[in-house]
Parts: C-alpha cells; sequence; structure tokens
C-alpha cells in the first residue's frame, strides 16, 4: 500500500494509562504506520483528549484511535460524538470494557493486529449512546455508591494500577459499610412520570456493566449499543444482608441481578431524571457522586439521562 492510499489516522494516547509505556506505544504506532498515515497526540490532563477530539473534526482524519483506558474512550467520545468520524480503540486499562464489548481483543499487540486487519475492510457502523446531563457515556453511568467507589479509587492512581480489581472490591466494601450503611443519600427517580426511591442507580448503554479481571458483572438486562434505548436499575436502600445477597448475582450467568426484591430494574429507557431526597442539618440539598465509564465527574443535586441513538461512528 503506497502513502498517497493510506488512510489517514489520529491516535489519542494517554500515556499515563496502567498498561501504556513508551516503549509500548513506539511499538504500536510503528506497527500501524504500516498500513495507515499515523499522528499521534498524547493526553496531558482531564478532559485533554476531548479537546483533541474536537479538534480531530477540522483534521481530514478517516479514523481516530483512543488508546488507554476506558477514561481515556469516554473523553475521545464526548469530543467526536454526532460526527461521521469513525472511532476505534485500543486497550490500555485495567478492565477496558469497551473494547471488551465491541469484541476488540483485550491484550494491546492483538487489538492492534485487529485493528491492521481493518484497514482492508473499513466499513464504519453507527452505535448508541448514553447522555447525563451534557456528557457522553459509551457503557455506563452511575449515581451512588458506584460513584463513591471510583471516586475513592481514582484518588489512589498507583494501586488502581497494581491491585486492579481487587482495590475496587475492597472500596466498593468499605465505601459501603462506612457510608452507605450509615447515611445513604435517598435518590428520587422519575421515569415515564412515576416516582421511585433508591439510594444506588446504575445506568447501561451495553452489557456487561463491568468485568473483574476475566469475569463480566452483569447488572441491567437486555440492553445493547444498538437498540436506541438505556437500561436502569435502582438500589431501594441499604442494608448488608442485601448487598450480601446482589453480590453472587452480580457474578452469575443464571441469577438475575434485577429480580432481587431489592432491586428495581427499568428496561427500553429514552430518559429519566435523578435527584436527591437528603438534607443536611440545615436543610440543604446534599449533592450525589456520580461517574460515567468508570471515571468519577463529581456530585449533583440532580441529573437528567437520555438515550442518543446512533450517536457514535466507530470501526471495531
Amino acid at each position: 500500500m503506497n502513502q498517497a492510499s493510506k488512510k489517514k489516522m489520529l491516535v489519542i494516547v494517554n500515556p499515563y494509562a496502567t498498561t501504556v509505556s513508551d516503549r509500548l506505544k513506539n511499538l504500536v504506532i510503528y506497527a500501524l504506520q504500516g498500513r495507515f498515515e499515523v499522528e499521534v497526540e498524547a493526553t496531558e490532563s482531564q478532559d485533554h483528549a476531548t479537546e483533541i477530539g474536537r479538534d480531530a473534526q477540522d483534521g481530514g482524519y478517516d479514523l481516530v484511535v483512543a488508546f488507554g483506558g476506558d477514561g481515556t474512550v469516554n473523553e475521545v467520545v464526548n469530543g467526536l460524538a454526532g460526527t461521521d468520524i469513525p472511532v476505534t480503540f485500543l486497550p490500555g486499562g485495567n478492565t477496558n470494557v469497551v473494547c471488551r464489548t465491541l469484541g476488540i481483543p483485550n491484550d494491546v499487540v492483538d487489538a492492534t493486529e485487529h485493528l491492521l486487519s481493518l484497514a482492508d475492510d473499513f466499513e464504519p457502523r453507527k452505535i448508541d449512546l448514553g447522555l447525563v446531563n451534557d456528557r457522553y457515556f459509551v457503557f455506563s453511568c452511575g449515581a451512588g455508591i458506584d460513584a463513591t467507589v471510583v471516586e475513592r479509587v481514582d484518588a489512589n492512581p498507583r494501586l488502581k494500577s497494581k491491585a486492579g480489581p481487587y482495590f475496587y472490591s475492597w472500596h466498593a466494601l468499605s465505601g459501603y459499610m462506612r457510608k452507605y450503611m450509615k447515611n445513604a443519600i435517598r435518590l428520587e427517580v422519575s421515569v415515564d412520570g412515576e416516582l421511585h426511591q433508591g439510594v444506588t442507580v446504575l445506568t447501561q448503554n451495553s452489557d456487561p456493566f463491568t468485568y473483574f479481571r476475566n469475569q463480566p458483572v452483569h447488572v441491567c438486562e437486555n440492553v445493547s449499543l444498538d437498540d436506541g434505548t438505556l437500561g436502569m436499575v435502582l438500589l431501594k436502600r441499604a442494608n448488608q444482608l442485601d448487598v450480601v445477597s446482589i453480590v453472587p448475582r452480580l457474578l452469575s450467568s443464571k441469577l438475575s441481578t434485577s429480580n432481587h426484591r431489592q432491586v428495581e430494574s427499568f428496561e427500553h429507557l429514552t430518559e429519566a431524571s435523578i435527584r436527591s431526597l437528603s438534607t443536611d442539618e440545615d436543610g440543604e440539598i446534599l449533592p450525589f457522586p456520580v461517574q460515567v465509564d468508570g471515571d468519577y465527574i463529581g456530585t449533583f443535586e440532580e441529573i437528567s439521562m437520555k438515550a442518543a441513538p446512533k450517536a457514535l461512528t466507530i470501526i471495531a
């Protein structure tokens, strides 16, 4: 393939991602240059990948590659959602939910070979995204306990990198026992004009919700990247016995999380809203934590959820 016929590719790489070293990055770029005209941009701070993605809209690129973990993927997607520029992904994080969901190998060498094979089979397609307020998400958005876990994990990047899923598990248990068992923020969820109450909400645009090492973790059912809708579950209360009985369902292929007595399930949603019902001693509303695609984005008193059908163009 001569240089003139090569497709123009921009690789947005997060050099701080768990498995991305300079040596690995250089090997991947060298390999891609055999089939593509490659430019590389490295992220330098939070949300930088979104800025790079937006600038890429005017760069004449045939393909943009997000090389990093799910947080990098989310940022790149937020820069290119709603455009016809195809996006694809190379795994560089601990979990790489988006790559696995799309059938991209979880090993970066295998994923690079897969991407090279697409040079002769270049068929972009559209997938759905979710939207929380003005932030897109690819596979999940959580309000409550899981966002608390993500916040604590993100505050310790070295341990996050070394311990991986076990570090998440520890913070899930400690965060739940220390905070949500004692003073859970009550949430009100509005779906189709009906109000529901609980302490944690998980919204998904695809299944699974995440992975524990190689084990998929299933929460919402009957949700996919191309059905134009979202799935949502609501945990009604913070009770130790309930959580103990829910955890095995998350890792089971036979037991359903949505059928648990303290879980309320909503399928094929197009929109919903969530607000805090809790107040402090001065009567001020207590905000709740929110995560998107495994990244903590802050606390909110109220959020809106919407499905964004066919919002992203991908190659996978």
